[in-house]
């Protein structure tokens, strides 16, 4: 039986725990196999084939194609090993962070640069604060994404 695990109550937060970890173990590998230059030329040179090499599961594998770092999460991906599939394409960071957050790179630096989200709202599911459910993604890349329907 799993252990009660309060924290699946915070909006907006997937959790690295052992369940985690076991899920995403084989996508966080793939990820580690990006240190190497090799391994980021095959990949890039072939994301499927390569992708095809690891023992993912397919939704794992779309997720990555996708460069969906919030799906990858779900499916186990931790944050730090998924920064070399951003590292790999070229971006920051922090363009992956506002990537994840719907914001542009430079909306996601002044939210940080004030102080971040408030909390207000955002301490449990169903309360009206920008990073529950309802309101994600937030910024003008996430807005201009939903009204071009994608």
């Amino acid at each position: 039986m799993a252990l009660e695990k309060p924290y699946l109550d915070v909006p907006g937060t997937i959790i690295f725990d052992a369940e985690q970890s076991r899920k995403g173990y084989w996508l966080n590998q793939f990820c580690t196999s990006l240190m190497k230059a090799e391994n980021r030329a095959r990949f890039k040179a072939d994301e499927r084939a390569y992708l095809d090499e690891w023992p993912m599961d397919e939704e794992q594998k779309q997720a990555v194609l996708a460069r969906d770092l919030n799906w990858c999460m779900r499916l186990g991906g931790n944050i730090y090993f998924l920064a070399r599939i951003g590292a790999t394409d070229g971006l920051s960071f922090q363009q992956m962070a506002g990537s994840m957050t719907g914001m542009s790179e430079a909306e996601y630096r002044d939210m940080m640069v004030k102080g971040g989200r408030s909390p207000e709202g955002n301490r449990y599911l169903g309360e009206d604060g920008d990073a529950q459910p309802q309101h994600q993604p937030q910024g003008a890349a996430g807005k201009n994404k939903q009204q071009k329907g994608a």
